[in-house]
């Protein structure tokens, strides 16, 4: 092998490592994007409970035979954290969620989740003396904004969208901030595959006694007919692709770019959602153009060295 070629696969190598957290980022952007309008279709049969409980199952189910062939020591070392991922990450926001959307409009709920980048950052900072750079504090203020003029834009521009069960899914973002230091301070050295099958595993007995402990799923899934197998399809993807596989996907970009840039994936999220809202009847109003060319601005600050 010449100098020439060598170099050129090092070049390569590089260019192909750089690359990846943007196409992980874009990949789980449309993963997450598309998560608001499943949980629209699936609330149409079932309760919020019933939703929030069923994604966790698909996720957890699908990722169980990992749990029981990986686990050991190693687990029970970081077991509370994982647990706390559970929980902060999955179980928790997907109860919020559910239960908000009932009330606001799928895009609005993307746009809200936009809030995530700037709870890394304050719980970082707060509770583990995270350093943050000028670019990436000015990329989030600016993130922000485009994401508040995207909720103001309402639907056809009015605020008649916004109303107080769009703090559930605040609370919701919140808990993600407090997740996503979490594993990186806590949970950096294990397998990202690893890291969410135990996170998922710990918290799917709590989704599995609440299905079948303390709401009527058997009824309204008998009673639905065919629009009940439909919204547990719609389920069934929210879980598996857009909970199981999305978190996996996200704890390795965790690991390649820290939490501040793998976060900012929720700027993108409210693109994705609003283009499903359009395509399920919202209006699409100057306003979402605008906040989404803010949100791809504070977006490039955030990745600047």
């Amino acid at each position: 092998m010449t100098k020439k070629t060598a170099s050129l696969e090092l070049k390569q190598e590089s260019l192909m490592k750089a690359a990846l957290p943007w196409l992980l980022l874009a990949f789980l952007s449309l993963i997450w994007g598309s998560s608001f309008i499943l949980m629209k279709k699936a609330l149409q049969v079932y309760t919020p409970e019933e939703v929030a409980s069923l994604r966790v199952i698909f996720a957890g189910g699908v990722l169980l035979p990992v749990t029981i062939r990986k686990f050991s020591s190693e687990y029970l070392k970081h077991a509370k954290p994982l647990l706390a991922v559970g929980l902060l990450g999955s179980l928790i926001p997907a109860f919020l969620f559910a239960t908000a959307q009932q009330h606001i409009y799928s895009a609005l709920a993307g746009v809200l989740n936009g809030l995530t980048p700037l709870f890394v950052i304050l719980m970082g900072l707060w509770f583990f003396r995270a350093r943050v750079t000028r670019n990436q504090f000015l990329g989030i203020l600016i993130g922000f904004v485009g994401s508040a003029l995207l909720i103001f834009a309402g639907s056809g521009g009015s605020l008649s969208g916004v109303n107080l069960y769009a703090l559930l899914i605040v609370l919701a973002t919140l808990c993600y901030g407090i997740q996503a230091n979490i594993l990186k301070y806590y949970l950096e050295g294990l397998r990202p595959l690893v890291i969410t099958a135990f996170a998922l595993g710990s918290v799917l007995p709590f989704a599995v006694g609440y299905l079948f402990g303390a709401t009527d799923f058997a009824t309204h899934f008998s009673a639905a007919g065919q629009e009940a197998l439909t919204a547990l399809g719609f389920l069934a993807i929210l879980g598996i692709v857009g909970t199981a596989m999305a978190l996996v996907l996200f704890n390795k970009l965790l690991q390649l770019a820290g939490p501040v840039f793998s976060s900012s994936v929720t700027y993108l999220i409210p693109i994705v959602a609003v283009i499903w809202g359009v395509w399920d009847g919202e209006i699409l109003s100057v306003q979402h153009f605008a906040g989404m060319a803010v949100i791809f601005g504070g977006l490039l600050l955030v990745s600047k060295k």
